[in-house]
C-alpha cells in the first residue's frame, strides 16, 4: 500500500523538480514573449500586448470588450490597460463606447483600422508560435500543457471585484 507523503511546508525550499518546473516556466515565457515581440515590433511596429489587445477584442461578440474583461483576459491591470487602450484609441485602432447600463463603464471596441493591422501581423504572429514554441513539443505534449494550464490558472471571468468608475459594466 502507498503512503502520502505530507506537503511540505509553506516555507520549505522547492525541491529540484519543482524549481525546475517553476523556473522552466518563467524563462520559457519570459524568452518566447521577448522573441516574439520583437518579430512582431520589426514586421509591423506592433508590440506583443497591443496585438494580444486586438486578437481579445476580434474574437469578442461585436469586437468589443468591457475593460475589466479584457484586463484579466492579457493579465495587465485596470490602469496599465487603460494607457495601452489611450494608447490605440489615439492610433485609430480602438475607440471606447458606453455601457448602457453604467455610464461610468466603458467597452473597448476593434475598429476597421484595427481589424486590418491584426490581420496583417496575425501571420508572423501565428508562424513565431509555431516556430518558436508548438513545433519543439508533440501533439501529445500540447494537451497535457493545456490540461495543467487550465488547472493552473482561473477561469476567465468578469469584473470579480470591480468597483463602479472602473470602466466597467
Amino acid at each position: 500500500m502507498a503512503t502520502v507523503e505530507p506537503p511540505p511546508s509553506a516555507s520549505a525550499p522547492l525541491d529540484g523538480r519543482e524549481l525546475r518546473a517553476w523556473r522552466g516556466l518563467l524563462r520559457a515565457h519570459a524568452s518566447l514573449c521577448k522573441a516574439l515581440d520583437a518579430e512582431l515590433e520589426a514586421a509591423h511596429g506592433l508590440p506583443l500586448t497591443t496585438y494580444e489587445v486586438l486578437m481579445y477584442m476580434h474574437d469578442a461578440p461585436s469586437r468589443k470588450m468591457r475593460m475589466c474583461d479584457l484586463a484579466e483576459s492579457i493579465l495587465l491591470s485596470r490602469s496599465g490597460l487603460t494607457r495601452l487602450i489611450d494608447r490605440l484609441q489615439r492610433d485609430g485602432l480602438v475607440a471606447r463606447q458606453s455601457c448602457d447600463s453604467d455610464a461610468r463603464g466603458a467597452y473597448a471596441v476593434l475598429t476597421e483600422a484595427g481589424v486590418r493591422t491584426l490581420d496583417e501581423a496575425r501571420a508572423t504572429h501565428l508562424a513565431g508560435v509555431r516556430r518558436l514554441f508548438l513545433e519543439k513539443l508533440t501533439a501529445e505534449e500540447q494537451e497535457l500543457l493545456g490540461d495543467a494550464w487550465e488547472r493552473v490558472l482561473p477561469a476567465p471571468g468578469g469584473c470579480a471585484g470591480a468597483t463602479p468608475g472602473d470602466d466597467c459594466c
